[in-house]
């Protein structure tokens, strides 16, 4: 609740959480507590047998948490709340596709639509269990919020994130032009994807490589709280020598990663006891091509993620800064970055750090892990911005005689 409530996905009464327990019983946050100050000495168990044990009485949602555990058995938390892009959706009375980048369709399950009760109801309890017992995992609720379920509090927490994540990037993408969502055969595209190395214990950590750990590590905390990474998805790594490198492990929560956590992938070899992300194989590609690089980072941020999922350019010639960094953003195809032929290489050089991802977010390349961090940083907010500018009239790119000027005096060759 605590990361629901920092992310400003519910309010200070709003929202409410859930885990049942191997005995059957309902522990799940109170009513009428503040959400930015609960303690787990808030949290109230109901028992099976309806008892109440706790400080508080339960949330007044609890009729419909109890519905959904009796309709799905396999579910065993459950997390409610009111984020503003699927508050939105819930308004027009629409779910959210989504087939906008594969993580997100493989994280929220199916989704499902729960028609209007009053809250605190038994009738949306039984609405939104109807719903559940159709097999969906992510509800939204008519003129109310979303529902989400899990076989785990992580796992709901992850999948509720992942949702709100791609609502809040079809709202932009819908600003921006027509969406492209993907085809059944380039979501198995991404989901059959594999990481093959052979494991190897790599002895002592140098000074250097327990350096890079560290700078990882706050790097990909920050990157979660910026809203630039999420806990599911985005890749960073950082190169420590030769063939070697540093990289984000996958089915981990970014967020919640130790510096011991990153994997250390060697030629075609990684760390004993640890599996490197998915993305490892693209990341290797890229430093054995560019002896400049030095930090890359594979990225969801909602904004630029709007670009990839449309065909509108992003045209970074529109803040002098933004061309500074990033100079012109190429576009790659969609599952290029999939492919064992390493050509995602190619779209990135000492010229062009960074490029959009068809329908998959962002790639941004750097010298230092902060320096493609500030990159992204960059990236994204000029995309945000180019985004805001389009609701208020024409953007105005700036001309050859402005970046000729910009290129003279930061000497960008």
């Amino acid at each position: 609740m605590d990361r629901i409530y920092r992310y400003r996905m519910t309010t200070t009464s709003g929202g409410n959480l859930s885990i049942r327990d191997a005995d059957g019983n309902i522990w799940i946050t109170p009513a009428r507590v503040d959400k930015g100050n609960l303690t787990r000495n808030d949290i109230v168990c109901v028992a099976a047998d309806g008892s109440v044990d706790g400080l508080h009485p339960p949330s007044s949602e609890f009729p419909f948490h109890k519905a959904i555990y009796a309709a799905r058995p396999n579910i065993q938390a459950i997390v409610h709340a009111h984020p503003v892009a699927l508050v939105a959706f819930s308004i027009c009375q629409q779910t959210p596709n989504t087939r906008l980048f594969h993580q997100a369709h493989s994280v929220c399950g199916k989704i499902g639509f729960a028609p209007y009760a009053c809250p605190g109801s038994e009738a949306l309890g039984a609405s939104i269990a109807n719903t559940f017992s159709e097999g969906c995992d992510s509800v939204i609720l008519e003129n109310h919020g979303v529902v989400v379920g899990g076989d785990c509090l992580a796992s709901a927490f992850k999948r509720f994130e992942a949702f709100e994540f791609a609502g809040k990037t079809l709202i932009k993408a819908n600003q921006l032009g027509e969406l492209r969502f993907l085809s059944d055969a380039q979501l198995d595209q991404a989901a059959q994807r594999g990481v093959d190395f052979q494991s190897f214990d790599p002895g002592v950590a140098s000074a250097d490589e327990r350096e890079l750990r560290r700078q990882l590590c706050e790097f990909v905390q920050r990157g979660c709280r910026q809203r630039l990474l999420i806990s599911t998805e985005g890749s960073f790594s950082a190169r420590l020598d030769g063939d070697a490198f540093l990289i984000t492990p996958t089915q981990k929560d970014r967020e919640l990663l130790s510096a011991e956590d990153f994997v250390l992938v060697d030629g075609d070899r990684r760390e004993t006891g640890k599996l490197a992300s998915r993305a490892a194989r693209a990341h290797q590609a890229i430093y054995k091509q560019h002896p400049h690089v030095q930090a890359i980072v594979f990225a969801h941020p909602v904004n630029a993620t709007a670009f990839s999922a449309t065909d509108v350019p992003f045209d970074v010639r529109t803040i002098p800064e933004s061309y500074v960094f990033l100079r012109d953003v190429r576009r790659a195809d969609y599952g290029v970055q999939y492919g064992s032929d390493g050509s995602i290489a190619d779209f990135v050089t000492s010229r062009n750090p960074a490029a959009i991802l068809e329908n998959d977010g962002v790639l941004v390349t750097g010298s230092s892990v902060l320096d493609a961090f500030d990159r992204l940083e960059v990236l994204e907010s000029t995309a945000e911005a180019v985004i805001n500018a389009k609701s208020i009239g024409a953007v105005s790119a700036m001309p050859k005689s402005v970046i000729d000027e910009l290129c003279d005096a930061f000497n960008l060759k």
